[in-house]
């Protein structure tokens, strides 16, 4: 009789706290990924860069130089980057030196969006606004309002860092310089340069 109400007894204790376990355990399928509990808001990159010189009309190539941004990304897909470039040393084509001593820097706010895309590989599109002034063509203005567009691809190597490849096509109006060979000299024309990317990003 003693054996049945013992029995009895602890059948209801461990009824009563059933439901205290289930509560404590976690859904494997529904918890939060480490991107979704912790997610990453601001990446840092820097990288090499090349920007082709249509400004300059008898340049023989472009200019080689470097890029710096920060992003600040606001959910799963949209991102806000500010951006420094600058380009001065290049070589010329077949022996051919650029005219002058060009150099190109330009400053962008970029607007944009990023998706995974498989795996460790994720993808960004942008627009961008900003300014580009070149030096050494004795330009006046020297600084013209510039935009353009581009994108690019991230892969990821380790928890914090990725290596980045990005290209744009950027915009600018300046006044042709003293070395131009068909006699505009001063008159205002735009120009595209095509540039690329590929460095180091620390996501923070």
């Amino acid at each position: 009789m003693k054996r049945t109400i013992l029995l009895q007894i602890s059948a209801m204790i461990a009824a009563a706290l059933a439901p205290l376990a289930a509560v404590g355990q976690v859904n494997p399928e529904a918890a939060p990924s480490a991107e979704q509990a912790a997610p990453y808001k601001y990446e840092a990159y820097v990288g090499f860069a090349y920007s082709r010189l249509r400004q300059v009309p008898v340049s023989f190539s472009g200019l080689l130089g470097g890029k710096g941004s920060l992003t600040r990304d606001w959910g799963k897909y949209f991102q806000l980057t500010g951006s420094v470039d600058y380009y001065k040393t290049g070589t010329g084509h077949s022996g051919l030196p650029n005219p002058g001593d060009p150099s190109v820097y330009t400053f962008m706010i970029a607007p944009g969006l990023h998706t995974p895309i498989y795996g460790n590989l994720s993808g960004q599109f942008f627009a961008e606004v900003g300014g580009e002034h070149t030096g050494g063509e004795n330009m006046t203005p020297s600084i013209s309002f510039a935009g353009g567009f581009g994108g690019g691809v991230s892969y990821s190597v380790a928890t914090n860092w990725a290596v980045q490849l990005t290209g744009d096509r950027v915009g600018a109006s300046f006044p042709e310089p003293g070395n131009n060979l068909q006699g505009q000299e001063g008159s205002t024309h735009r120009t595209w340069n095509a540039r690329g990317t590929i460095g180091v990003v620390y996501r923070f």
